[in-house]
């Protein structure tokens, strides 16, 4: 590979201004610009393309891992189909957003618009998980890069599928544990409720950093056998107490099973790193507890099967990157994780 991470590089070449083929990587990025059901702020539809573009900022040594990339990263083309699809289904679904439940169900055409954005919906989720099925048959990591957080359904579906005693790691400000919110089955406020309950492959789910929820979700998690809840203003307090975050992250893994999925909303992380994301939450967890929660995981001796990084949304500023900025190194240190835990790279003595 003539490639020279010192020099300056382009994304113009591929993510991280990589020129490898996605056939010769280990870890293949899926891009879904799609926030069909956002019902606050739109924009994380151009999040893939915001991490795209910012990630020729990248330094690629890492203090832990040294050269990770060197295991093949790719990304793979914004699909063009599901970025126009984004766009039409959009201004169908704000109509229902705009509409209470009872106009909904009382209007037929208001029913029959309901129905096209879930189809629609039902679509990208087939199409990502189409993606991940293939390349995890092909030994290859599959990591979705949204778009809102119902974009990662079809994955998870598939690692539900390819992995035994699995479990979701779940780090966000919302519990997205409702049912069919605002009437939309495959709503961001609604994934963990449909893994939960649609994919019987899943043995544990843990939430940490959540702060924005309703009455219902709390009910739903605190009742389930397989559901643990991190809420953030009781790890406030718990830090607040004197307690060492590195002895609450090792509580938390220990919760989790033998192969754990990470799901990474974006806004799980205190605003500031992320202050355009779709639904900002006051609180959440630091950038250096986030990393120190994932490496307990890794040197747990569990394994990191496979994560997505969600909500991330641009400013629409020009020169204001820094959304993307922070989405993109997490992007990259998160993929280095996965792949020491996949056996794929080594640790780098330091």
């Amino acid at each position: 590979m003539n490639f020279d991470p010192n020099n300056k590089i382009s994304y113009k070449d591929g993510i991280y201004g990589l020129p490898f083929k996605k056939q010769d990587c280990k870890m293949v990025y899926i891009p879904v610009p799609w926030d069909v059901t956002t019902s606050y702020k739109s924009g994380t539809h151009k999040g893939p393309e915001a991490i795209l573009k910012a990630s020729e900022q990248i330094d690629f040594f890492d203090l832990d891992y040294k050269d990770p990339y060197l295991a093949g990263l790719h990304m793979l083309p914004i699909p063009t189909k599901i970025k126009a699809m984004n766009k039409t289904v959009r201004l169908k679904a704000e109509k229902i957003i705009a509409a209470d439940e009872e106009k909904v169900q009382k209007s037929a055409v208001l029913k029959k618009t309901l129905a096209e954005v879930d189809k629609a919906s039902h679509f990208v989720n087939d199409w990502v998980y189409q993606n991940s099925k293939e390349l995890l048959k092909n030994n290859q990591i599959p990591v979705v890069v949204g778009g809102d957080h119902s974009t990662p359904f079809g994955a998870i579906k598939a690692y539900a599928e390819n992995f035994d005693d699995f479990g979701i790691l779940h780090i966000d400000a919302h519990s997205d544990t409702r049912v069919a919110y605002i009437g939309f089955e495959h709503s961001h406020a609604s994934i963990m409720y449909n893994s939960m309950e649609k994919f019987k492959g899943v043995k544990k789910l843990v939430q940490v950093g959540i702060r924005d929820f309703c009455e219902d979700e709390f009910n739903y998690t605190k009742n389930h056998s397989k559901i643990d809840v991190y809420f953030d203003a009781v790890l406030s307090r718990r830090k607040n107490g004197g307690e060492s975050f590195k002895k609450i992250a090792e509580e938390i893994v220990s919760k989790l099973p033998k192969n754990v999925y990470l799901s990474f909303d974006i806004d799980g992380l205190e605003p500031r790193f992320c202050p355009n994301t779709g639904t900002p939450v006051p609180g959440g967890i630091d950038y250096p507890e986030f990393l120190l929660l994932i490496e307990t995981l890794i040197e747990s001796g569990k394994k990191l099967v496979g994560f997505d990084l969600v909500e991330v949304a641009p400013s629409g500023k020009k020169d204001d990157e820094w959304d993307a900025n922070v989405g993109m190194r997490l992007l990259y240190k998160l993929s280095a994780h996965c792949l020491y835990s996949h056996g794929h790279i080594k640790k780098h003595s330091n």
